[in-house]
């Protein structure tokens, strides 16, 4: 039989026998990574680098006043929001929708996306297959006490597969 209930597994990534001490655990009370100006933090809960590029995880909160890109796709990425709390403005290629506690929206490569919210909302965001955003998200973080000239702006988006519409 054909079809996505009968696809196969992906290639062992593991060739060993007996498995192996490998799991390890980001406890809650963690600090987040990055905190933005307004309130907003990003907490990486399992980079790129950590999961050998398979994924990127990221809890991310907003802060009071609304914030987030507009729309942007990439060409090398998906991208996968699910809504923690709050409501979030996420959208999905042919408008913005307001999605609330356990709302999923994926976005494939090539999909246009964005998001923004407010009031402390917060979400997941994944990225796969796990490049580094953690860079991505550091430098804007920095942004307001270091600004980038249109140029140095236009290379870093490209470095970080991001192209804004």
């Amino acid at each position: 039989m054909t079809g996505p209930l009968h696809r196969p597994y992906p290639p062992d990534r593991y060739r060993g026998t007996a498995g192996e001490v490998s799991a390890w655990l980001r406890p809650s009370t963690s600090e987040p990574e990055i905190r933005y100006r307004g309130g907003g933090t990003c907490e990486q809960l399992a980079t790129g680098d950590q999961t050998h590029g398979t994924f990127g995880l990221y809890r991310w909160t907003f802060g009071a006043d609304q914030s987030g890109p507009e729309p942007h796709f990439h060409r090398a990425i998906s991208e996968s929001f699910y809504v923690l709390n709050g409501e979030v403005e996420l959208y999905d290629g042919t408008g913005w929708r307001t999605a609330g506690v356990g709302d999923f929206l994926h976005v494939p490569e090539g999909g246009l996306h964005g998001f923004r919210g407010s009031d402390h909302a917060a979400m997941l965001l994944m990225f796969a297959p796990g490049g580094p955003r953690e860079d991505y998200f550091e430098t804007l973080a920095g942004l307001a006490d270091h600004p980038m000239t249109e140029e140095e702006r236009v290379e870093f988006m490209l470095r970080h597969d991001t192209y804004w519409v």
